[in-house]
């Protein structure tokens, strides 16, 4: 009979539609019987109470239709079923719909996780009702008044409604006619094979015909015909591929944002919904696997459901539930893998690997990352170095200007280490299992002949959920049929040795995979931008000093577990949407109080430390010091200018000099060889001058004039003003907290509002300042100190902004009298350059980008450098250097920014190169300031514990090595680009040294021969070394 393709395929549609025609169609047949649960009863609570408190609790009657909140509250019911004797034989579910997520609990165990967005309704209670069975039982459905992703008012990004109330709408046992799903599962893929293999392709048409076929011969009354239908899609299912066809490796999956539009609490029973339903699937598929990252998400299943992780720990050793990635949580930019710095990025792996080889007897050999911001170039090195030499991602498919030129490559760091990479060709890692997904995996594909496999992540992600039954059962399908990819379900492992079997012809990418979108989390939440950077820097001192007082002998002990866990803190707040500030205001508060933590026992454990080193030269009585003790953490000597408390309780300043990564007794303050002279001029302007540079300033406090004081080069550029504020319109297309766009450049309008002019507030000697006021926007207002050290080669900006706008963005601009083609920006554990000019679309496209302490802009003989205290935000376009300093987005956090800011950043002009200039040393100097300690002792002495002979290695970290408690390791990385041998120098007692890699496990190089205190070091270009130092005790 002639077949008319469109009312073929709408008859098939038809006959499995949810929407029309379900009275006489397959799909209105899925149920069958269905009756109410003989009990339903309900208490709700604000807190998210453990199954034990909730189950004794007074439960009231309720019923199918009521509503509960508000927001964030919980709900435990208590359903009482009875499954009628006639369903014998039958298999049953239990179903339930909400709005809101929930969890069934059996037996006083998590059994399956309902949510559905996530297509997860229903409760498998038997696959077929046995007589002897118990048909009466009680079950607990603990539901979270949220949804997949949390409760936006309007909008998923929107901030949450708090009031927002959620329905109950279904709970019922029903009768679940298995053969009708089978049916349907095949009719839903012979239908897209139809509608996408395309009509020049005889296999659309072979599989509309077989649909076709199959809607005549099916009779929904009569399931005798069923089996004959289904003959009829196996036929089609059972015709194989070809060898050369594409071989897609799917593996289940489900990302879950550790925090995001919901708080970290939420999370953890999100990881229990989403796993337990992962075991149930399991339980059903022995060939499932489920890849699963993020160390800090097992170690809250272990800690909150330790009946479930017990489980988890089963399928493990069983090869279906694979750990993978290696790190802490899934970094972003921050947390992906822009912002947090290197020693936090090798923490993060060092706690992953060592919690899944402690959990799980192994570590992880893939790095899984696919929902993150940015990539930095370093992290190849940091991944090799972590036993890693495998990456998947996919964040680069969301690129809003250029397509990223491969799914399959080589990906080489900023020192020549290399990683295999791959980005699933279907741009997602939350597929369905459908038609069209493989399809596009194949279509998509920029590696095609290179390569013939790729990956697919199956299941529902970022707010949890995972992998369902039917996405599985269509995989099946598509096992090897042809004219379809070959489907396998797979393994990381299994998948990345066929890639490795043909990387031959693979290309590689070299540096930074810099994501074309989201450069606003650069600079959004800057108050957790700004506990990040301050709580690394606490931490890198703590272990410094406590490393030290532990070398120097007697009874104090290193406090490792305490560290741990504030690193694991810290660690937690670098997911990728909480250190980026794209998440709502409850998880700020979280985040923020987490710092405040890390702050205060820091705090306390660096005075310990302190004490314990220097006990017995510090002030042990009441009233003014005769002496301060300085203690330096960074590993070279430095003259700075210090506040101290005088005589009078009054703030004092001292020059004074510490040694590399020690302390000293100071009794006075040193004379500087030429004091800080601050002039105010005729004209209202003002002059400071220090012997290495000078400035002039205007009204406003803007840069008329800087100058290196013993040369007439100078930095500002001509006609121009540095330290100039300027606002933009910022209203992204989407994206709120996440996006800058290109066209926020067009609004720009200088602050030009005094509020206070520049007036004198120090006039000279150790330290001159000058400080003034202006409005900024339409509310807000900005105080800032311009101050001058003496013997300190930049100016620094103290700045204050009480910050009450609304989509604007603060930046503060130095245009300079400097030409290069390129900019440096400092990234973890080294630099990279990025062009000035917008001459392709891959350099505009690059307008706002990140870097860490500084970034400088030279040309031969001479550069300007801007360095920071807390921002990451950056631009150099032509001339022109721009910090990004305050962001004020709306979602998902409407208060987002709007607060009290503080936040310090520093020019320097130089001669010669930065590196030979120190900018590096000197970003450093602002960041790590010395630390001053009252002190008894009379005697003018000094101690160092390390120092390096070039500049151009920087000892970044030292720490109580992992395993070894008689053993320090130390690690040092190549800053300045280049190869080069330096000595590390120790006074610390060591009697045996050796290279490790980043998880301290001894590498086949072995030994470093120990000389007079020392040992020769060898460099290439950013490489980073650890040591093991094995002390005599």
């Amino acid at each position: 009979m002639l077949k008319h393709r469109r009312t073929a395929l709408e008859r098939v549609e038809k006959f499995v539609s949810a929407t029309y025609f379900t009275d006489c169609n397959l799909r209105g047949r899925l149920y069958g019987d269905s009756c109410t649960p003989t009990s339903l009863s309900c208490f709700q609570t604000p807190r998210r109470i453990p199954y034990s408190e909730a189950v004794v609790q007074e439960f009231r009657p309720a019923r199918v239709g009521d509503t509960f909140g508000p927001t964030w509250e919980t709900c435990w019911f208590r359903v009482e079923l009875s499954i009628p004797p006639a369903w014998a034989g039958r298999e049953v579910h239990f179903v339930w719909e909400s709005d809101g997520e929930g969890m069934v609990w059996r037996d006083a165990q998590p059994v399956q996780g309902l949510t559905k967005e996530g297509e997860k309704t229903s409760y498998i209670l038997t696959s077929s009702l046995k007589e002897t069975e118990p048909h009466s039982l009680t079950l607990y459905v603990e539901l979270a008044c949220n949804g997949l992703f949390g409760a936006g008012q309007g909008s998923m990004i929107a901030p949450p409604d708090p009031d927002r109330r959620f329905t109950l709408s279904k709970a019922e046992l029903v009768v679940f006619n298995r053969d009708v799903y089978e049916l349907l599962v095949d009719l839903e893929i012979l239908l897209d094979m139809a509608q996408l293999l395309g009509e020049e392709n005889q296999r659309s048409f072979q599989a509309l015909y077989a649909a076709n076929q199959i809607v005549n011969v099916c009779d929904v009354k009569d399931p005798s015909t069923f089996p004959a239908a289904h003959e009829l899609a196996a036929a089609i299912f059972s015709q194989r591929n070809g060898e050369s066809q594409h071989t897609i490796h799917a593996m289940g999956h489900c990302h879950i944002d550790s925090a995001w539009l919901w708080p970290y609490e939420e999370t953890i029973r999100k990881c229990a919904r989403s796993w337990v339903t992962v075991i149930r699937l399991m339980e059903h598929n022995p060939e499932l696997t489920f890849a699963c990252s993020q160390a800090q998400q097992f170690e809250w299943v272990r800690s909150w459901y330790p009946g479930l992780y017990a489980q988890i720990q089963d399928y493990v050793a069983k090869g279906q539930f694979i750990p993978v990635g290696g790190t802490w949580v899934e970094m972003v930019r921050s947390t992906d893998g822009n912002l947090p710095s290197g020693e936090s990025m090798v923490r993060q792996f060092l706690q992953g690997q060592r919690f899944f080889q402690e959990q799980f007897g192994r570590i992880c050999s893939e790095f899984w990352l696919p929902d993150t911001f940015g990539y930095s170039a370093q992290l190849p090195q940091l991944m090799c170095g972590c036993g890693i030499k495998r990456f998947l991602t996919q964040k680069l498919s969301w690129n809003l200007v250029n397509t990223f030129p491969h799914h399959t490559f080589f990906w080489e760091g900023i020192d020549g280490s290399r990683v295999l990479t791959h980005f699933p060709p279907g741009d997602s890692y939350g597929m369905h299992g459908r038609v069209e997904e493989m399809l596009k995996t194949v279509k998509n594909n920029k590696d095609k002949g290179r390569v013939n496999h790729s990956a697919v992540l199956f299941g529902f992600g970022d707010g949890g959920g995972g992998p369902t039954q039917n996405m599985l059962d269509r995989m099946k399908r598509m096992s090897d049929t042809d004219g379809l990819p070959r489907v396998q379900i797979s393994t990381p492992d299994c998948f990345f040795s066929a890639l490795e079997k043909e990387s031959s012809q693979l290309c590689t990418w070299v540096g930074e995979l810099f994501l074309e979108l989201h450069n606003g989390t650069y600079t959004t939440q800057a108050q957790i931008k700004k506990g990040n950077r301050e709580c690394e820097r606490i931490l890198h001192d703590v272990e410094v000093l406590s490393t030290l007082a532990v070398a120097q002998g007697g009874t104090f002990q290193y406090p490792a577990s305490q560290l741990q866990q504030l690193w694991r803190l810290l660690l937690l707040n670098q997911f990728h949407d909480v250190l980026p500030g794209s998440c709502i205001q409850l998880v700020v508060r979280d985040a923020l109080q987490y710092y405040a933590e890390i702050r205060r026992a820091g705090t306390r454990l660096q005075e310990e430390a302190v004490q314990s080193l220097c006990g017995e030269l510090l002030q042990l009585k009441s009233g003014s010091a005769e002496s301060i003790l300085v203690l330096n953490t960074l590993p070279w000597e430095r003259t700075e200018v210090i506040s101290r408390t005088g005589t009078a309780g009054t703030e004092a300043l001292a020059l004074v000099t510490a040694p590399s990564m020690g302390y000293a007794i100071v009794r006075e303050s040193l004379l500087p060889p030429q004091p800080v002279a601050v002039i105010k001029q005729e004209d209202g302007s003002i002059t400071m001058e220090n012997g290495l540079i000078a400035v002039c300033l205007d009204a406003m406090g803007r840069l008329t004039s800087l100058r290196l004081a013993q040369s007439e080069r100078e930095s500002v550029a001509d006609g121009c003003r540095a330290n100039q504020f300027a606002l933009f319109d910022d209203v992204p297309l989407y994206w709120d907290a996440w996006d800058v766009m290109d066209y926020h450049l067009e609004t720009r309008k200088p602050v030009t509002t005094l509020l206070k002019p520049l007036e004198i507030t120090l006039a000279g000697g150790l330290r001159g300042s000058a400080s003034f006021s202006l409005r900024v926007g339409e509310s807000s207002t900005l105080t800032q100190e311009i101050i001058l050290d003496a013997m300190c080669p930049y100016i620094c900006f103290k700045t204050q902004v009480d910050w009450k706008e609304s989509h604007k963005f603060l930046k503060v601009e130095f245009p300079v009298q400097v030409r290069s083609t390129n900019a440096t920006y400092e990234i973890q554990f080294g630099h990279l350059q990025r062009p000035t000019h917008w001459n392709t679309s891959w350099d505009w496209a690059r307008f706002e980008v990140w870097a860490h302490k500084w970034m400088d802009l030279s040309e031969h003989g001479f550069g300007v450098a801007v360095l920071n205290d807390s921002k990451y935000g950056a631009s150099a376009h032509r001339n022109v250097l721009s910090l990004s300093l305050l962001r004020a987005p709306k979602s998902p956090d409407a208060t987002a920014d709007i607060a009290h800011h503080q936040f310090t950043y520093a020019v320097m002009p130089h001669r010669g190169s930065f590196q030979d200039a120190g900018v590096i040393q000197c970003a450093y100097n602002l960041n790590f300031p010395l630390h001053a300690v009252p002190a008894s002792s009379m005697q003018c002495l000094a101690w160092s514990a390390f120092s390096l002979s070039s500049p151009a290695v920087v000892l970044e970290t030292v720490k109580q090595a992992e395993d070894r408690p008689e053993a320090v390791v130390v690690r040092l990385y190549e800053a300045h680009g280049s190869t080069v041998v330096t000595w590390l120098q120790t006074s610390l007692p060591v009697k045996e040294a050796m290279l490790c890699d980043l998880l301290e496990r001894p590498t086949a190089k072995g030994h470093l021969p120990l000389e007079q205190q020392g040992m020769r070091l060898s460099f290439t270009p950013f490489q980073v070394l650890s040591i093991l130092l094995v002390l005599r005790q």
